[in-house]
């Protein structure tokens, strides 16, 4: 992992603490369906099948494509640290613009429209065909509003977006289909919906380990049956 991967992730485990701490959003339904892939190489082209691996509740295989190496790139992933492909963000995304945040589809489509366009212009390929520092260039651009191609929504609006909704994928509760299986609780140490804490996890400083870490699905009750 290099300085720069190592500074962003520190940036977005930093807020997601806070993400964490806050409350849940209310952006999907809950579904999972997530596999896990990994590619760091930073000297080969990051092209990857998505994640869920098909057509997905609202973004396309190309579109999917984009989202998941883009998000890879703000939280990117190393051995023992989950990035944003293992905690599933892609899901966590494409559900939240199938249901609460269906009003942001074209506020995607055309914002992806034109990062294809920039990296096409400035590379001649798209942007899961860059390199991963290729990438970073690009996300840097948008960031700085020094990419070409964006009219609305602009580079730092979508930048912007995709940074918030990365975070709240990795973050929040697993049950909206992104932080799959604790993996960014897990990270900041946010012990969940816990029944009780021994008075050990009261004094302790340290991040919380203890199994189980408990989200909303787990403490769902158990619909009865009628008879």
């Amino acid at each position: 992992m290099t300085k720069h991967d190592e500074a962003r992730r520190a940036f977005l485990v930093g807020a997601g603490a806070t993400v964490a701490g806050a409350g849940l959003p209310s952006n999907a339904e809950a579904q999972h369906h997530n596999r896990n892939r990994r590619g760091n190489d930073d000297s080969k082209p990051q092209t990857q099948t998505p994640a869920h691996g098909g057509l997905g509740a609202f973004l396309n295989i190309d579109d999917a494509a984009t989202v998941e190496a883009f998000t890879e790139r703000l939280m990117p992933g190393a051995p023992g640290k989950p990035g944003a492909r293992d905690a599933g963000v892609l899901n966590y995304i494409d559900l939240a613009l199938a249901g609460a945040y269906a009003d942001l589809q074209d506020f995607y489509r055309r914002g992806l429209k034109s990062l294809d366009a920039h990296c096409q212009v400035t590379y001649q390929k798209g942007f899961t065909q860059l390199s991963a520092a290729q990438q970073d260039e690009v996300i840097t651009a948008m960031e700085t509003n020094k990419a070409t191609g964006f009219t609305w929504p602009s580079a730092p609006a979508f930048f912007n977006t995709l940074r918030t909704h990365t975070m709240e994928g990795m973050f929040a509760d697993p049950i909206y289909g992104g932080n799959k299986d604790f993996a960014g609780w897990r990270l900041v140490g946010f012990p969940g919906a816990q029944a009780a804490f021994t008075e050990a996890d009261m004094k302790s400083k340290q991040p919380f380990t203890r199994a189980p870490i408990v989200g909303l699905q787990g403490m769902a009750k158990t619909p009865s049956r009628r008879g």
